[in-house]
């Protein structure tokens, strides 16, 4: 590769295998840069005409409403909708910007809209109910009713308590109910009566008066006809206690079957009453209950919820009568604290839990927050005098419950960063069902006691969008992962750059503008933004498919338009929006040259050195990335160590780059030592380097390093290096090219270019040269 004084972009050369190192001299230096290994300038980038797109502007074309590639992974996701089996749920994988979101949010609705119903009045998607479970309070019923019906179910019930509440003041205070009453109760009382009297008499013809206290009957002693006196019962003689007691015996007898029968009576009155009650109880609910098990006759459960009500409201007319719940006010009351007044009502109430009533076609629920409580639900709970209380009213649906019936789209990291919730998942998606309940179950402990509502059977389709590393680690680490997600829809980060691909590009663009409101591109604009999609991918015959960072950059370039006063977005305005995103974010590489230019840090690129060679790195700091050369020396000397590693010796070397290592351990052996072995011992460092150091793209440099020493002929300090090598001496591809052909070029051209300078890169990496203008 050549630099020269004035140039933006550099010619590259490629690299030969390497040669003998006695061989190295009979090579002819002025053959170093011949026109054999030289690229020309128009092979170190792709660049769109513009010319060739068949559009004034973007406004000419039709908005993209289908996706730029990615067919197989649309047909992968086509299928995992279509397959409506146990596990054939979609995990979709693909680097972050690729669309993944956007594509499956798009063929969700259209899925949705081919299978919405239509009329508005079909009965799918369900709605759920939570009521009360009057044979177990604890398990809350699950009712599932037509689609918009659990609100209506709700308001019918409201409105069946109110009109009970009414219509029984009506007929409980009433004057025919109460001359019923009281026709019951004045029989009873004029019986009680007479047998009373009757027994008063008969105490007195024997001698005794009855009295009534709080605590009971007394029989009181007669003494003509007055109560007797103590000291006249005292001076009574033995055989006239005898008698005296002998007929007390007997009338206290009587008085206990008077009492027995009285008793008897109150309680022929109390059953006469509550059949009376029960007769007009019946009579109130008989008409509405009727009306509403008519108008919901196609829900069974919902009838049986009925005539659960209809004997429990008959049980507990006093409800309706107003006198529950009524409390005599003590004289500690003031001193204790208060409780909320319970709701007599409240097993009549309906709790709504999923009221898919706007709902057109199968659910689509997109969790961001997939706790455990949005996920599954949650049971709420009250405070009261320092503990909690709830009830099946308190039970909230969760995106589980939302997603019932539909589909749910779940973000891997999300979902595994939530304690409890990735097990939990798998639950509910093998036992398609779903059970609301306090996580403390879940995880083992002893939930405090609380409402155990019924299971809801789920038939949800989830959809998981998460990165490869996580799909193979799941796939490996947990073993009902893989019948779990069945379907993995795979995106691909580029497509092939084709005219039909170009076309869809500028289509994209065109929707992107409208969508967001931006001034339309002109050709050269378009041409731009291709180019920038190819440089994503380094690759001159392919293009991105991270459109997240297209469209930032097509905000950015509008936002240049508009300072520029352009009506349409130009080559020169996106060019403008790409160079300051780089000046947003090049701080520390300008640091780092502005130390090789102050010679803080060594990196020459003029004169030759033995065994010294400048290769090139890439640094990664977040969203940004820049090229930079580093020092690589090699020593050798008498001995049989091998190859010295000193980044490793000192811990900063990497996996990859011990393996590069080795492998020219195993190039020269089998290059040099095939008669005799090799004696050889070499140092190789990365100077001033103080950071960890990985991958194996400058083992090539550090052969040549090696090689130079061997020989002492020296390496040329304009002509950076970059490249790894096999044990065969073949210089194969390394990523990261871009970069670092142009971090090289600016620390020559801060020192200075001299039009000797340029970059030694592996021939398979030609095509992914795609250097900035």
């Amino acid at each position: 590769m050549e630099f020269r004084e004035g140039a933006t972009a550099c010619r590259g050369v490629d690299l030969e295998p390497p040669r003998p190192y006695s061989k190295l001299r009979e090579y002819d230096k002025e053959t170093q840069m011949s026109s054999l290994f030289q690229l020309p300038a128009e092979r170190l980038s792709w660049r769109c005409d513009p010319s060739l797109l068949p559009f004034a502007c973007t406004a000419d074309m039709t908005p993209l409403e289908d996706f730029v590639g990615q067919e197989r992974a649309m047909r992968a996701i086509e299928f995992g909708l279509g397959v409506n089996k146990p596990g054939f749920n979609i995990f979709v994988t693909g680097l972050t910007g690729t669309g993944k979101t956007t594509i499956i949010k798009a063929f969700l609705k259209k899925v949705t809209a081919e299978k919405a119903p239509p009329k508005d009045d079909s009965p799918f998607p369900e709605d759920w109910c939570y009521v009360y479970n009057f044979s177990d309070p604890d398990r809350p019923q699950a009712l599932n009713i037509r689609r918009g019906w659990g609100k209506i179910l709700k308001r019918d019930m409201e409105v069946l308590i109110q009109t009970l509440q009414r219509e029984a003041k009506k007929t409980f205070e009433s004057d025919d109910f109460a001359r019923q009453r009281q026709a019951i109760t004045e029989k009873t009382q004029r019986q009680q009566q007479e047998v009373m009297e009757a027994l008063v008499e008969e105490a007195r013809r024997g001698g005794f008066a009855l009295r009534f206290s709080p605590s009971g009957m007394a029989l009181i002693p007669l003494k003509k006809g007055k109560p007797m006196q103590e000291e006249e019962y005292l001076a009574l003689s033995p055989e006239e206690k005898k008698e005296m007691e002998e007929k007390r015996s007997e009338i206290e007898k009587k008085v206990e079957e008077t009492l027995r029968e009285g008793k008897k009576l109150e309680r022929e009155i109390a059953a006469k009453l509550e059949a009376l009650d029960h007769e007009a109880g019946e009579y109130l609910v008989r008409i509405p209950l009727s009306e509403l098990k008519e108008k919901y006759q196609d829900h069974p459960k919902v009838i049986h919820y009925l005539d659960a009500v209809r004997d429990h409201i008959l049980k507990n007319l006093q409800r309706f009568k107003g006198g529950e719940g009524a409390q005599a006010a003590g004289p500690l009351s003031l001193f204790q604290p208060s409780e909320p007044p319970m709701d007599p009502f409240l097993p009549y109430r309906v709790n709504v839990f999923v009221d898919n009533s706007d709902t057109q076609g199968p659910p689509i629920v997109i969790e961001t927050n997939p706790t455990y409580h949005n996920l599954f639900g949650v049971i709420e709970k009250r405070p009261i005098m320092g503990g909690y209380v709830t009830d099946f009213t308190m039970i909230k649906a969760g995106s589980v419950s939302r997603a019932n019936g539909g589909y749910l789209v779940l973000y891997d990291r999300d979902v595994l960063a939530n304690p409890g919730v990735w097990e939990a998942l798998k639950r509910v998606i093998k036992n398609r069902e779903l059970r609301i309940e306090d996580p403390a179950a879940f995880f083992g402990w002893v939930p405090p006691q609380g409402v155990r509502p019924d299971p809801i059977p789920t038939d949800t389709k989830v959809i998981m969008i998460g990165d490869p590393m996580l799909y193979h680690y799941l796939s490996t680490a947990d073993p009902d992962f893989r019948e779990t997600f069945k379907v993995k829809a795979d995106f691909d980060f580029e497509i092939d750059r084709t005219k039909d691909n170009i076309v869809a590009y500028a289509c994209f663009i065109s929707a992107c503008c409208q969508r967001e409101g931006l001034r339309h591109f002109d050709p050269s604009g378009v041409a731009g933004i291709i180019e920038y999609g190819a440089r994503l991918v380094e690759d001159q015959k392919k293009l991105s498919t991270r459109f997240s960072d297209i469209v930032d950059v097509l905000i950015e370039s509008n936002y240049w338009a508009e300072k520029a006063g352009h009506d349409l977005i130009t080559g020169e305005d996106v060019e403008k929006a790409l160079e300051e995103k780089t000046f947003r974010l090049n701080l520390i590489e300008k640091r780092i040259q502005e130390m090789i230019a102050e010679g803080t840090l060594l990196v020459d690129v003029t004169g030759g050195v033995v065994g010294q060679v400048n290769g090139l790195a890439v640094y990664q700091l977040g969203d940004f990335s820049f090229g930079k050369p580093s020092r690589i020396t090699a020593k050798t000397f008498l001995g049989r160590s091998g190859i010295i590693n000193i980044e490793r010796e000192a811990k900063l070397s990497g996996k990859t780059h011990d393996k590069g290592v080795l492998i020219l351990s195993g190039y020269l052996g089998a290059k040099y030592a095939q008669d005799r072995p090799l004696s050889l011992s070499a140092s190789l460092c990365f100077e001033q380097s103080y950071e960890g150091i990985d991958g194996d793209s400058a083992s090539s440099t550090e052969l040549y390093a090696i090689l130079s020493s061997l020989s002492g002929i020296p390496i040329k300090q304009g002509i950076a290096v970059t490249g790894s090598v096999n044990q065969n001496g073949e210089i194969q591809a390394i990523g990261g090219i871009n970069y670092k052909i142009e971090g090289f070029f600016d620390v020559c051209r801060l020192k200075g270019l001299t039009g000797e300078q340029g970059v030694l890169v592996p021939r398979s990496n030609v095509r992914n040269l795609m250097l900035r203008r």
